[in-house]
């Protein structure tokens, strides 16, 4: 079983991608939506975990085993609590690299039999992500190129309340 961690904050073009690849690879892939609320993130745990199962339903129907959840701890423990032999990272870019492989190193003294494997996005999804998504948007600018249609409303709603309430400053 693969484990695809990350905040999801929002789930991308780039996310599904590399969901949709890694699925193929095990024979169930659980993707875990990290609580992180240090990372100060701009949907409730509950709104990722559903934004995420929204955009993986079509994968879903094709016959994949895939689960999402939410997770709180270590993520090696709760890689551990459900039988994972395989964490899945996603890398953009090289400065994605160097923090990866120094997690990976980690993980791997905590648990030397889970795995960490590496996918590099493809090429169409790699200069995307969730940061610069919520820039732009929050900016006003059209995010509809690296989020599906509904996460794109979904951002630009909360957007549009926190300009309404000044929540974003």
């Amino acid at each position: 079983m693969g484990l695809y961690p990350g905040t999801f904050d929002p789930v991308t073009n780039g996310h599904y991608d590399i969901i949709r690849r890694s699925a193929g690879l095990v024979d169930r892939l659980v993707v875990a939506v990290a609580r992180n609320a240090g990372k100060g993130p701009l949907f409730s745990t509950g709104e990722r975990v559903e934004l995420v199962r929204n955009e993986i339903k079509p994968l879903v129907a094709s016959g994949l085993r895939i689960d999402v959840q939410a997770f709180d701890k270590l993520l090696m423990s709760y890689a551990e609590d459900i039988g994972a032999s395989m964490i899945i990272r996603g890398l953009r870019a090289v400065s994605d690299f160097e923090y990866e492989f120094q997690m990976a190193g980690m993980n791997a003294k905590i648990n030397p039999h889970i795995e960490t494997v590496f996918l590099m996005a493809s090429d169409r999804v790699q200069f995307i992500s969730s940061r610069f998504v919520k820039e732009i948007g929050r900016l006003g600018g059209d995010i509809r190129p690296f989020v599906s249609e509904t996460v794109a409303e979904r951002l630009n709603h909360r957007f549009s309340v926190e300009g309404q309430t000044g929540v974003a400053d």
